[in-house]
Parts: structure tokens; sequence; C-alpha cells
């Protein structure tokens, strides 16, 4: 299809009236314009991008320029040629007579003039905000529906009595209403061109502080954190620009399968997305803490400070003079020099630290020597001697975390000295056979450890790059001063070879061993985290360590919390150690039918009475039905046949085999997912108390469309 010779409308019969020319016409005009736009940016990048990559790469700083041109250019292409016209979400007229288009990014025309806003700019706003009681400016809205490449529907919604009286508003039901009923995929819906603007204010609120999004299932918390993530990286500078971007945490694995797509299709490929198992390498494999108690004791954020202190229990000052020879005397190191180099509060992580700390002892020692006496040449002097440096790695070692944190769970003593508020009972009850075979509750501890410890060869790869740095500054002095002795150049150019711009200008950083850098590890301006009412003081530990801002957005419901949540969002957090908190309820569900609902609700509210229920927005007209678990599979099977599209879950029997387009996961793994067709097996089996009603809850109100209940 060319679009343009070829209408982007293509409308079914039924909307007939829609397709009149005195609607459509404008729309048609702008929407050719903007495909000629968009094949000749294609055109011209496309180009750009090949001359860029034929060209030399250049170092330093030339060269961190070119990537991050590369970068831009391929994303831009990605989109452009990923969407076409088709990026265009709708227009809005305003009352001063403007027909403002609203684009996944911004296109201007070969003119200057603006084809296209990006849905994130400030211009763009009252698309996703107005409303009837705040028009924000609009005459009227129109919200366009896509199927491959062309207009199949089209939304119109007035905003005055005289763009109502001109049928501003064509529909019985809103486009986005109705599309709440549409059949679901393995991922996250397509949501933008009907964000609402309930959502829209979420998304848009300033980004200092911690703003909690509270909100029942169907409410659209994970769209409104994934929509906020993109915009926070458009609109403000001091996460965009070198602040650290932004972090998005997932609860699980599915999740992150499941909200893949979205951030690309809003022209974002930058934030970072992770579970918490991603933050520390032993995630990969650990397993569940099955000892409530155990789980209890490691959840608390006292044995992080435990792990802390086990780091400075390994910093142990000799007690006892030690003579170190020197060209200038017998120098004498006495234990009150120790503990004061000791004592040096250098903020670095232990093994970092290490350097400094003997950087002091140096300057103790160089104290001690009458006359003047060149630094450089005592460091070797010092670092020659096996009984002074013998002592100093044995009073501050060279640490590692994971040994470390093992230690912890073997040796009573250690444990006892790092956390002496621990009862001999817990003591025991955290000592294991093997230390290593990690669970989700050691992954807080682990991570604390690694930045407490520091990376051990980090001290080692900067002085070999100082070093290598140093002979090849001293091999350049030494080109410059031959040829300057041989030059009969009498402007001094050959003199400036030795100057100071000019050896940082050839200093290729490229060349010198790299410290290895986790891209996790942060910092971060920003941090998303969804599901977060199930986060234990540990683990907003991990978070906050990556957001020295402390700028979060904070995304859950509390009656979704499976080990319960008493107190309020403002007590836990700030407990937690986040600070100038806000909170944004979300009250409407968009997804869960009133059927489904009406049972889902008396579910939780028999567990937590003040459960934030949200009040659903449409009726799917199918009740809930109830079935027995040895017809699963016919159950199954009924709906695959009777629905060619659309996606199902079987929750609660984890012996159930998956098929295309139905899935079988536990309450948890299916938390924050939708499906059309739900199954939930023996319910009650879920357990007792918070935990099984929360259980039963999340299940049920995963549907969009149908509930089984099978016992």
């Amino acid at each position: 299809m060319n679009p343009l010779t070829i209408s982007p409308f293509h409308l079914p019969e039924a909307l007939a009236a829609k397709a009149d020319p005195a609607l459509i016409a404008r729309d048609e005009e702008r929407l050719r314009t903007i495909a000629a736009t968009l094949h000749d940016s294609i055109t011209t990048e496309t180009a750009r991008l090949e001359r860029i990559l034929a060209a030399p790469s250049g170092v330093g700083g030339a060269a961190v320029e070119r990537d991050l041109e590369i970068h831009r250019l391929n994303a831009r292409l990605s989109m452009l040629r990923r969407y076409g016209i088709d990026m265009c979400l709708g227009r809005m007229v305003t009352t001063e007579g403007e027909h403002l288009y609203i684009g996944r990014v911004g296109l201007t025309g070969a003119d200057g003039g603006q084809l296209l806003i990006d849905w994130r700019a400030p211009a763009a706003e009252p698309f996703f905000g107005a409303t009837l009681a705040e028009p924000m400016g609009l005459v009227s809205r129109r919200r366009y529906r896509w199927a491959d490449g062309r207009i199949r529907d089209y939304w119109d919604e007035a905003f005055t009595p005289e763009a109502l009286a001109d049928g501003g508003a064509l529909d019985d039901q809103s486009a986005f209403i109705a599309s709440l009923g549409s059949a679901r995929s393995s991922r996250m819906r397509d949501v933008l061109a009907t964000i609402q603007a309930d959502q829209d204010a979420v998304i848009r609120a300033g980004s200092a502080g911690t703003l909690v999004v509270d909100g029942g299932p169907g409410t659209g918390k994970s769209v409104v954190a994934l929509h906020r993530a993109a915009y926070l990286m458009y609109s403000d500078a001091r996460i965009a620009n070198g602040g650290g971007g932004v972090l998005v945490v997932g609860p699980h694995r599915p999740y992150l399968a499941y909200v893949d797509d979205v951030l690309p299709s809003l022209g974002e490929d930058r934030v970072r997305t992770c579970v918490l198992r991603d933050l520390v390498p032993e995630g990969r494999n650990a397993r569940a803490e099955h000892d409530e108690d155990v789980a209890r004791l490691k959840a608390s954020g006292r044995l992080v400070d435990a792990v802390e202190t086990a780091v400075r229990l390994y910093r142990q000052p000799p007690q006892h003079d030690v003579s170190v020879e020197t060209p200038w005397g017998d120098l004498r190191i006495r234990p009150d020099d120790w503990a004061e180099a000791f004592a040096t509060d250098t903020g670095a992580a232990h093994n970092d630290a290490r350097e400094e700390v003997w950087e002091v002892l140096v300057d103790i020692i160089a104290d001690r020597i009458d006359g003047w006496i060149e630094l450089q040449v005592l460091r070797r002097v010092l670092a020659a001697d096996e009984t002074l440096t013998r002592t100093f790695d044995r009073a501050w070692p060279l640490l590692d975390a994971v040994p470390l944190v093992a230690a912890l769970w073997t040796d009573p003593g250690f444990l006892r000295a790092a956390a002496p508020w621990l009862t001999d009972d817990e003591v025991r009850m955290l000592q294991r056979d093997d230390p290593t075979a990690w669970t989700d509750s050691d992954l807080p501890l682990l991570d604390a450890a690694r930045r407490a410890v520091g990376d051990p060869d980090a001290g080692r790869i900067r002085r070999v790059r100082e070093r290598v740095r140093a002979e090849e500054r001293a091999y350049r002095e030494l080109v410059a001063d031959s040829l300057a002795e041989v030059s009969d150049d009498d402007l001094g150019l050959m003199s400036m070879l030795s100057g100071e711009d000019v050896r940082n200008s050839l200093d290729d950083d490229g060349l010198l061993p790299t410290i290895a850098h986790d891209a996790l590890a942060g910092p971060f301006a920003h941090v998303i985290v969804d599901e977060a009412q199930e986060l234990t003081d540990t683990e907003w530990r991990m978070l906050l360590s990556r957001c020295p801002s402390r700028s979060f957005t904070v995304v859950g419901d509390r009656a979704q919390a499976r080990h319960g949540f008493r107190r309020t969002w403002e007590e836990r957090l700030a407990d937690a150690g986040l600070r100038d908190i806000v909170r944004a309820s979300l009250t409407v569900n968009y997804r869960t039918p009133r059927e489904v609902m009406a049972e889902a609700a008396p579910v939780i509210r028999a567990a937590l009475p003040d459960a934030n229920v949200p009040v659903s927005v449409r009726s799917s007209g199918i009740p809930v039905r109830h079935g027995r678990r040895e017809n699963l599979q016919a159950i199954v099977d009924r709906w695959l046949t009777e629905n060619e599209k659309g996606t199902a879950v079987v929750i609660g029997d984890p012996s159930f085999a998956e098929v295309e387009r139905v899935r079988s996961l536990s309450p948890e793994t299916a938390k924050g997912l939708e499906f059309d067709f739900v199954v939930l097996v023996e319910p009650e089996a879920f357990g007792d108390g918070i935990t099984g009603a929360v259980d039963r809850y999340v299940a049920m109100t995963r549907s969009t469309r149908e509930l089984v209940i099978a016992t």
C-alpha cells in the first residue's frame, strides 16, 4: 500500500457516516503530508547514518559523540520505519481554531511547520488530560484506531455545545471503553492513544521526591509506570542528560516479557528494566527462602548494618611497633600511627579505601624524616618493604563480598560480632551447611556487601592505567624533544607538543584496561518500582543505594500485599528511607468486568475491610462460571475452540501444560498481567489469612472478559 495515493481511512460499512469527506478530508491531507515527510526523513537520516558509519571513529570525546549520534539515528529510524503514518494518535482542535496532531514522536515538515507534536510535549497535554469539566482550551478531540496502517475507526469528543451540535460525538461508546474488550496477546496492549485524564496526570507529575501511584487491579498502574518512564526521559533534563536515566523494576520475569515492547513503542529505548534478582549475579540461581522466620530476620534492615559491621571487623590496626629500614634510617611505626591511619574517613568502599589509608600512613612516616624528601621515592621504598606490606595486608585485607556473607552463615562467632542484637536462637537459625546456597533473602545482603567492599581489582586496574598513561606520555615527550632538537621551527610549533593541552588530547583511554561497570549498579536519576507493596526493608535499601536523589515512582496496591500492609504508604516508605512522599490514587478499573469484580471484591474485603477496590467501568455480559477440576482440559479446549484470538491462563495448577495462547502460572507470577480468559484451580488451596485472600483476589482480577473457578 502506498500511503501517498491511498486514503489512510478504511472504515467498515457500518461506519459509513464517519467516511463523510466533510469529516475526514482535513485529516487525509495532513496524513498524506506526514507520509511524504516520513519518506523524506527516512531517506535523509539513512544517508546521514551511512556517512557517519563510513567515517573514521576518532578518539576520546569525538568517538563518544559519534557513538551517541549513531544510537540516536538508529533509534529514530527504527521508530519511523516501524509505524509510518500510524504513529499519529489523533488530533485536537483548540478554541483558537488550531488543528494540532499528536504523534508518538515529533515531526517537522519541509517548511518548518509542526506536523506532529510529540505526545510527551507540554503542547500535547490537553489531548490526554482534557475533560468536559476541564476542557483545557479544546473544542474537540479525535482519537484514531489503526489496523494494518489504516484508520479503521475514530472517536470524536466534543467539549463545547457548538462542537456537540456540529456532530462532534458520533459514538454511543468511547473507543477506549470499546477497546477494553478486545482480545489480548502475549504482550501488553498499545494504549497510548487512549490514555485517560487521571492516568495522564500521574504520568506528567514532577520527578522530585517520591510519587506513590496507588490503585487496585485494572486501574492501569503498570501502564502509567511505563509511560511515566518515557515521559521523564523526554521532559526532565536532569534525568535524561547525564543524570543517570531511569530504572524500572518489575515484580517478576513474565512481567518484563509482557511489557517488553511498551517503551520502544513510545519512542524510548534508554530506560533500563529489571527484576530485583537482576541486581546481583547470585540472583540468577537463588531459590526461594521457605523458612518464614529466616526470611523475616534477613528482611530487616539491621542485617544490612551487620554486613557493614562485618566489613569493619576485618580492619585490625596492629598493636605492636613495625620497624622499616629506609635510606634515611630505621623508622618505627607505632600502634597509634596505625590507629590514626585507619581512622581516616575516606567515604570509599573498603577495598578502594586501602590506597587512601596507605597514603595517610606514608604521610605519617614522611613527617618522621628530617629534611625534604620526595614522596614518590618514599612510596617506592615503603612498597618494597615486605614486612610492612605483609602487616598492612593482614591489617586491612582485600575482601570479596561473597565469602564475607557466606562466613556469616557458617561462623556463629563472626555473626554474633557483626550483629550482637541477635539472640542465640536467631544466630543458630541463620547458620546453614552450604553457605553459598543463596536464597532471595540473601540477595540484598550480598548487594550491601559488594557496595561496602568494592571491587578487589579496581585499585590494581587504576594503578595499571596510571602507569601505562605515564609511560605513553614519557615516550611522546621524548619524541617531541628529539624533533625539537633537529627542527629549525621559528614559530615554536614543535614546542607546543610538550604543552598540557596537546598531551591531554593525545591520551587515548580506549587503549587502557578498564574497570568493569555493572549497568544496574547505578546511580540512576529516577527509579520506578512496580508492585512495590511486596518489598522488604533490605530490598528498599538495594534500590535506595542506586538512586542518591531519592527520586522514585512507587506503584502498588496495599490490598495486593501477600504478607499484609497495615500501615499507610506514607508511613511505610518513610521508614524505608524515602522522602517528600505524595500519593496519587487510581480508582477506576478499566480491565476487569463488573461480573468478575462482583465476586472478587468480597474475597479481599473479608480479609482487608479497607481495601481500595476500584470500580469497574464496563461489563462483559458473561457471568463467572464454576466447574470441576477434572474437567480443566475440556474447559480450556472449549475456550480455544470458541475463540480464535486472545490469551488464557490457568492459575493454581503447576501440572497444567502450556499450549499456544494458554499460560500456566501461580498467583505470584500472574501479578501485573492480564488475560481474556482465566481459570482458577482450587483457589481455596491458595492458603488462609491475608496471603490466601490476596492470591485469590489477584488471580481473579487478571481477567478482562471471562472467569471460571474450577474446584
